[in-house]
């Protein structure tokens, strides 16, 4: 199962890579899929890629649901 996650974007860097946040957490991204990305948008990530661009009130849905979940998941369940 493949998951993608949005993350708001804090920093533009060269060669079409961002810097993302999502929950404290940093990490370095390429824009190369995507056009007109700047500083506080949301983009939807997945394996290092912004796969596309997301409205803040639909990325800030996504995340309460992803966290919720994570409150239910219990680590001896098999998927």
């Amino acid at each position: 199962m493949c998951l993608a996650i949005p993350a708001r974007v804090t920093r533009m860097l060269d060669d079409d890579c961002a810097i993302i946040e999502l929950d404290g957490v940093q990490k370095e991204i390429s824009l190369a899929l995507v056009d007109d990305v700047a500083v506080g948008d949301y983009v939807i990530v997945h394996v290092g890629y912004a796969l596309g661009k997301l409205d803040p009130a639909e990325a800030q849905k996504t995340l309460e649901l992803v966290r919720a979940m994570s409150l239910v998941t219990d680590d001896t369940t098999p998927l």
